[in-house]
């Protein structure tokens, strides 16, 4: 039995509690510290692996440091770090063994990743183009992706509060994108964080199809709830295929139990339960990944593991995504995950036209208030 239990007691732990809103705080400064420096670093020439690798590395340095004298305290990374490049849509962390990625000036590069302390979850991504400054400002349509998303993120900020649905999210991000031509990407879902749980019963979706419009119910966002939002925008159709690439990112199912036949399987999910309960791992965590990918195997086929697929969208076209954790106070939406957009970085010949989404966009945030003096390029932070 893990010590990650994901029982009533657990999830009945919210931010109502300070010492909760604490843990959720930790993990949100070392993820800010670890998406920074993995941005920092990932310039022409860094490959891909090495970024995921630094990625890691750091929020396994640091967490340590946090809340020592609790020494039977789970804490660590929530999600492995992950690189994926224009099309690539996400999950993308590769393995030592697997074909690296070199980074090129011009490449837009979305990178992801999370930390739990004692299971409360800090998610975060960030978008950018390889080699832009702010003396050449980029133009066309990698620009126009990112600024939509850019407006997706922070409409939902003003968005995500007590009294509001989740339907009023999805169809704002499908105006803004629709200003800039892009679309938002197919059936993607943000969802509600638990202790434990990263994809909790609530949820947010992008784009649905009629279908999945229907089948996807209305819920009203309440006190005290957290969110993991993920902005993903295409300057195309916005349909995610699996690239053919193999997952190398896992999550365990708490509701999956099964006998593994195999010796190596048995040790290789015991080892998964030790280390990381519920949270998602990747692959690269193991030192032998031979051993790893093989009793990976049967647990993938049992359903006691799933996997993140490596999606990618339409050859040609870019992906942007911005991702914060927010929590919903009762003085009003809080986000912990820190934006690093830089408005002067991009420049688009579309803007959002509608008035109310427009004034949405550019309104204060409860709690804070506008700069006297701030500047029209920062107007919509």
């Amino acid at each position: 039995m893990s010590d990650y239990s994901s029982d009533d007691e657990s999830q009945d732990q919210t931010i109502a509690d300070d010492l909760v809103v604490s843990k959720y705080k930790l993990g949100a400064e070392i993820a800010n510290k670890a998406l920074k420096t993995v941005v920092e670093a990932a310039t022409a020439g860094f490959s891909v692996i090495s970024l995921c690798e630094k990625g890691d590395a750091f929020i396994l340095t640091e967490i340590v440091n946090v809340l020592k004298r609790r020494k039977d305290m789970k804490k660590g990374i929530a999600f492995p770090t992950s690189v994926s490049v224009n099309n690539c849509v996400c999950h993308f962390s590769p393995l030592r063994s697997d074909t690296d990625v070199v980074l090129r000036d011009g490449d837009l590069v979305k990178i992801e990743l999370g930390v739990h302390v004692d299971g409360f979850i800090s998610n975060a991504a960030h978008s950018f183009v390889v080699g832009v400054t702010k003396d050449a400002p980029l133009t066309g349509r990698k620009a126009d992706v990112l600024i939509a998303a850019h407006l997706c993120a922070e409409a939902a900020l003003r968005l995500i509060k007590p009294g509001n649905k989740n339907t009023q999210l999805t169809d704002i991000w499908n105006k803004i994108a629709k200003s800039f031509k892009c679309s938002p990407m197919e059936g993607i879902l943000s969802h509600q964080l638990k202790q434990h749980i990263i994809d909790g019963e609530k949820s947010i979706i992008q784009n649905p199809t009629d279908q999945q419009r229907k089948e996807h119910e209305e819920e009203e966002f309440e006190v005290h709830e957290v969110y993991a939002v993920d902005v993903l925008i295409s300057s195309g159709e916005g349909k995610a295929k699996d690239g053919g690439q193999k997952a190398t990112i896992y999550k365990r199912d708490p509701d999956k139990v099964y006998g593994l036949k195999l010796k190596t399987s048995r040790m290789f999910f015991t080892d998964v339960d030790k280390r990381f309960g519920v949270m998602p791992f990747t692959l690269r965590a193991f030192q032998d990944e031979v051993k790893a990918k093989m009793g990976m195997g049967e647990c993938v086929q049992h359903g006691l593991l799933r996997p993140f697929n490596v999606l990618h969208e339409k050859e040609g076209e870019f992906v942007a995504q911005f991702k914060f954790t927010v929590l919903l106070m009762a003085n009003g939406p809080q986000r912990i995950t820190n934006s690093l957009y830089e408005p002067e970085l991009y420049k688009s010949e579309y803007e959002v036209e509608d008035k109310e989404v427009k004034a949405l966009i550019q309104s204060s945030l409860p709690g804070h208030k506008k700069k006297k003096k701030a500047s029209k390029s920062k107007a919509a932070e």
